[in-house]
């Protein structure tokens, strides 16, 4: 399957379209608009799967996802809460995508290093939140008056956020 059409930062029905795939370049996606929130997760799960110290997660709507090229693969894991989390990457290349998960059915997670341009995720334009830090590496540093967890997100993301100390 060839490439979108739509190239970086060409606005759909007046939001911005951004484009993103795997290192192979067998898949190939777009999202719309601005992520809802974005997730710097240090759980040790995280660390595992993207083989660094942390995952950078941008959330969209799945409405907001569309698969242009490829098929994704699909690897089921659950949650120390029994939930169910669907890790999307390329057959060809292992490139992880993005994941979609029970806690929240309707959004699609893209690892942000995935996007054609990663620098659309802005700590200053977005909601970041900085998850799981209670098993986040000495060797990083978590930006002083972000929004911080020892674990996970509430159920509820649309409360005001705690600071960090």
């Amino acid at each position: 399957m060839g490439r979108a059409i739509l190239k970086e930062g060409v606005k759909s029905m007046g939001e911005t379209v951004h484009e993103g795939g795997c290192v192979c370049g067998d898949i190939r996606y777009t999202v719309t608009g601005d992520p809802d929130i974005v997730v710097v997760c240090h759980c040790e799960w995280c660390q595992r799967r993207t083989g660094s110290a942390f995952a950078m997660i941008a959330k969209w709507e799945q409405s907001s996802f569309a698969l242009t090229a490829g098929l994704l693969t699909t690897y089921r894991t659950f949650n120390d809460s029994g939930r169910w989390l669907d890790l999307q990457f390329c057959a060809r290349c292992g490139t992880n995508i993005g994941f979609t998960q029970e806690r929240r059915a309707t959004a699609q997670a893209i690892d942000a290093g995935t996007l054609d341009d990663p620098s659309i995720i802005d700590r200053d334009k977005h909601d970041f939140r900085y998850i799981y830090v209670r098993s986040h590496q000495d060797w990083t540093e978590i930006p002083k008056g972000e929004a911080v967890y020892d674990g996970g997100l509430p159920d509820d993301v649309s409360e005001p956020p705690p600071k960090r100390q």
